[in-house]
């Protein structure tokens, strides 16, 4: 498919219904087949209802990025402010302080166009500025495509954790991308989020 042009900001208030809508239609592509609806049904409306959009627009230890192909939505990323407390993650994340890339989805008539490579661009653009020694996640192990993908961007796997997907327990790798150390990097206990993350930017895609 030919590139797009796509433009990745900060998710706003009033972005939050098409980001649920869009979480719930991406959400199930990055779940292998042994998963139950019903266990992606539960998930969708634990954690990616219109109710938990306004919470994480509202957590300050949060970013949500959108890519947006003209007035459309197409994808989103969320960055999360550190490791947080499951042991094994602790132990595959061991450069601090970190920004984990939580979520990234894109919707699926807009694979092949770019709109993956911007956002990981954008993500991992915002978690330098704040300050942070890596980024990180947590991609299932059945997911080859995602793992070749974050590859490609730098990430290699550092460790395993479990996910609890309804009443089911998934395992992921974790995978890390570590950013170069310099003058301008400090090292602080914690990241603050740059200002500029909430201006966006129009960066043409390249394909993915």
């Amino acid at each position: 498919m030919e590139p797009v042009e796509v433009r990745v900001a900060a998710a706003e208030s009033v972005d939050i219904d098409q980001l649920a809508a869009l979480a719930a239609c991406t959400f199930p592509l990055a779940c292998p087949p042994s998963v139950t609806a019903e266990n992606i049904a539960s998930f969708v409306d634990a954690h990616l209802s219109v109710a938990r959009f306004a919470e994480y627009l509202a957590d300050p230890q949060r970013v949500i990025l959108v890519a947006a192909h003209g007035n459309r939505l197409v994808g989103y990323a969320m960055l999360v402010s550190g490791v947080g407390d499951d042991a094994d993650v602790q132990r595959a994340v061991s450069i601090r302080p970190a920004v984990e890339l939580s979520k990234m989805y894109v919707l699926p008539d807009s694979h092949g166009m770019g709109v993956s490579t911007a956002l990981i661009a954008a993500a991992i653009d915002a978690a330098a500025e704040s300050g942070a020694d890596c980024i990180w996640l947590g991609v299932n192990q059945q997911n080859q495509r995602a793992q070749r993908f974050y590859r490609k961007h730098g990430f290699s796997v550092t460790g395993t954790r479990t996910f609890q997907l309804g009443t089911r327990r998934e395992n992921d790798y974790v995978m890390v991308r570590q950013f170069p150390r310099g003058p301008r990097r400090s090292a602080p206990a914690a990241v603050t989020w740059p200002a500029n993350t909430s201006s966006g930017n129009r960066r043409p895609a390249s394909p993915d």
